[in-house]
């Protein structure tokens, strides 16, 4: 079996330049993180607010911590004081929570817009018309702690290739619409998150600049 290192060298020689890798190591442990840390991994994803929480305290201030599970409004102070990236922005009651929270600690929260183009339900995220009303409304223009950086989608969980690709490419599409109607003018809005240990060389063909790597990574989760 190969070691972290070794599925980290593999894995990133892979990816082009302009796109980085999210190592997902949740429900795995810090001596893990460590080890990915050594070999020079330093951008990591948390799906769950306490763990990432605990990460954070516990390993190097230099790693970049991005949080890509599902977000309660109740525990976005956990993690704004810190966290580089939220990519499951997916209403505007949660936007304006970490706006609120991230001006108590006077920074600017990059956030991703989380879309559902999988064809199972049980996946969070907008449609095009909910995130085009949100972002015209009086209420996400008044917020001035949050930075919108790009999209992000989940795939069907599938076999069908094809099936996986027409996703992600709908999804590069949503990002290029919002491009040209909210924010041509602004460089930030730049990542499309898209891709994860099973499927990230389709997404990256398809446009990602994020893939979100886990078990291909740390080996499968012990639950």
């Amino acid at each position: 079996m190969e070691s972290i290192a070794e599925n980290l060298g593999r894995i990133a020689a892979s990816l082009p330049r302009e796109v980085r890798l999210v190592a997902v190591s949740k429900q795995h442990s810090a001596a893990s993180v460590e080890e990915a840390y050594r070999w020079g991994q330093r951008l990591f994803g948390e799906n769950k607010v306490q763990e990432l929480a605990e990460k954070y305290e516990r390993l190097p201030k230099d790693i970049e911590w991005h949080f890509i599970g599902h977000l309660q409004t109740n525990k976005v102070k956990y993690i704004v004081p810190f966290v580089s990236l939220i990519h499951s922005a997916d209403s505007l009651k949660l936007l304006q929570t970490i706006d609120r929270e991230a001006g108590k600690c006077g920074r600017v929260v990059e956030c991703l817009l989380q879309f559902h183009i999988a064809e199972e339900e049980s996946k969070f995220g907008l449609d095009e018309r909910e995130a085009g009303e949100m972002l015209e409304s009086p209420l996400f223009r008044e917020m001035r702690h949050i930075r919108i950086a790009g999209v992000m989608g989940m795939a069907t969980y599938t076999g069908d290739r094809e099936q996986i690709r027409k996703e992600f490419r709908r999804l590069r599409e949503i990002f290029e619409r919002l491009k040209q109607d909210y924010f041509a003018e602004d460089p930030v809005f730049r990542e499309i998150s898209m891709g994860m240990s099973g499927d990230y060389e389709l997404a990256v063909e398809e446009g990602s600049t994020l893939v979100r790597v886990g078990s291909s990574l740390f080996g499968e989760r012990s639950y």
